[in-house]
């Protein structure tokens, strides 16, 4: 019995999908909840896994193929056997050289090896059989369908494959590489020329003094990670902290536009980029505004793991009323962070410097950041926009107002 594998149910939010990786090619055994297949949406990498132990008949679709929700993407013959690697190369060979059972067009054939064959298009008349009196059965059948999907399904699979990185090049080399976007990053591009090209976006930039997060978290991390098992203070939950408090304070950075409305959110779900492999993703942090420290760096954490191992799922990215980025990680000094469109803003975080700053007075060394908000100014006044990134930084500079609610 043919059981048909099904690309998943897409949110509305997807539209499609493609075959990034067939992990399993036809004649090969399958055990109930194999991975058998990765399609990569514009958002995550979703993993289809086998619903029934067998051996994978046909591949419908192939690597670098465009996939709908549910759409069937090849099949599973329940019970199966895996065809032997030896019979199967020399596959071809065998079936022109055998001739037909008993001088017929049609031989003798088992019934579950003739439903394959019709199923994977296949001429029950061209497979040698092996069976008693030259039977053709079930295993004939499916390592004929390994013989026929193995070579048109690799070429797809070398074309449609991504670069995980940028290659490397030896110096005096005059040489070319050209690889397909994956579709995470052609998404990304396309939606940041839009967000660029659909809103008046403009970036406003303050500096945040350091010194009293750092003694903050210097004299408490060791009891911080003691106390929560093992989850560790960094500094991005007081950004996170810091930003729903504002947003509080100013709804309108929290807000999105729709047609011609406004639409003001009563909650802080708060989107943080993460690096990974396939590039920037921003798992959302659900009602932020009602977390502890605790809560948000074991929630960066865990995403971050997800990040790392292709785990992330579509709803864990969907949605999100406000982005914090975090430039400074990899030295970065100065940017303009782009908005994630429909939200109204973003908040641009940057690397630790120590700089001489005028205190009281007088010249000290201190731990300085510089803070970017790029909002979007149909929605937000300028005033609206400095007003929020000074809230952040006061916050930042005296920790106690969170604590206080001041």
């Amino acid at each position: 019995m043919a059981i048909e594998i099904k690309a998943p149910t897409f949110p509305e939010s997807v539209a499609d999908g493609t075959v990034a990786t067939w992990h399993k090619q036809p004649g090969d055994a399958v055990k109930r909840d194999d991975l058998i297949v990765d399609i990569e949406t514009d958002k995550v990498v979703l993993e289809v896994l086998a619903t029934a132990d067998g051996v994978l008949g046909a591949i419908v679709k192939n690597e670098g193929d465009t996939v709908l929700s549910d759409e069937v993407l090849g099949s599973i013959v329940e019970g199966g056997a895996a065809a032997p690697a030896a019979p199967a190369a020399a596959a071809p060979a065998a079936q022109a050289a055998a001739p037909a059972a008993d001088g017929e067009d049609d031989p003798i054939a088992a019934p579950a090896a003739r439903k394959i064959a019709e199923e994977n298009g296949i001429n029950i008349a061209s497979v040698a059989g092996t069976g008693k009196g030259g039977r053709v059965t079930k295993e004939d059948v499916v390592a004929a369908v390994a013989a026929k999907k193995a070579a048109p399904a690799a070429a797809p699979a070398k074309a449609a494959a991504p670069a995980a990185t940028a290659p490397v090049f030896a110096a005096g080399d005059r040489v070319e590489k050209r690889v397909p976007m994956t579709r995470v990053r052609a998404t990304v591009a396309k939606r940041l020329v839009e967000a660029q090209s659909n809103m008046a976006m403009l970036t406003t930039f303050n500096e945040v003094d350091m010194t009293e997060i750092m003694a903050l978290r210097s004299k408490y991390k060791d009891l911080f990670e003691k106390s929560h098992n093992g989850v560790r203070l960094g500094f991005m939950s007081f950004f996170v902290k810091a930003a729903t408090e504002a947003l509080k304070r100013f709804p309108a950075v929290n807000a999105s536009i729709d047609g011609s409305d406004i639409v003001y959110h009563g909650y802080a779900d708060i989107g943080v980029a993460v690096s990974s492999d396939r590039g920037l993703v921003v798992p959302v942090l659900r009602n932020a505004e009602l977390m502890s420290l605790a809560e948000i760096e074991g929630g960066i954490a865990a995403y971050g793991k997800k990040a790392r191992d292709g785990k992330l799922s579509i709803d864990e990215m969907t949605g999100g009323t406000f982005t914090i980025t975090n430039g400074g990680t990899f030295g970065s000094m100065m940017s303009t962070p782009i908005v994630n469109p429909p939200q109204a803003a973003i908040l641009g975080m940057h690397n630790i410097l120590q700089r001489p700053m005028a205190v009281n007075g007088q010249v000290v060394i201190r731990p300085m950041m510089y803070l970017a908000l790029s909002y979007d100014h149909r929605l937000i006044d300028g005033k609206e926009a400095v007003s929020f990134l000074v809230a952040i930084k006061n916050l930042l500079e005296d920790p106690a107002r969170l604590l206080l609610d001041i």
